[in-house]
């Protein structure tokens, strides 16, 4: 039984952790599958002109697609 309890905390512990690193990194979380860029969208919101930070980070992104070594 105690080792059940153990196995129990420990995974409790990791579950927090990883929790918490997600709050610090302030970021979404992605998925490996390409998510709606595999489904040929090109962006998840319909508004013409992004907002400042979204536009940041397109550029970013394409920067990154642009500079990429395949």
């Amino acid at each position: 039984m105690s080792l059940f309890i153990l196995t129990f905390v420990l995974l409790v512990i990791v579950a927090a952790a990883m929790a918490v690193g997600m709050m610090v990194k302030n970021k979404a979380m992605a998925s490996s599958c390409g998510g709606l860029g595999a489904m040929g969208i090109e962006k998840a919101c319909d508004c013409d002109d992004p907002c400042d930070r979204r536009k940041e980070r397109m550029a970013k992104e394409q920067s990154w697609k642009d500079n990429q070594i395949l």
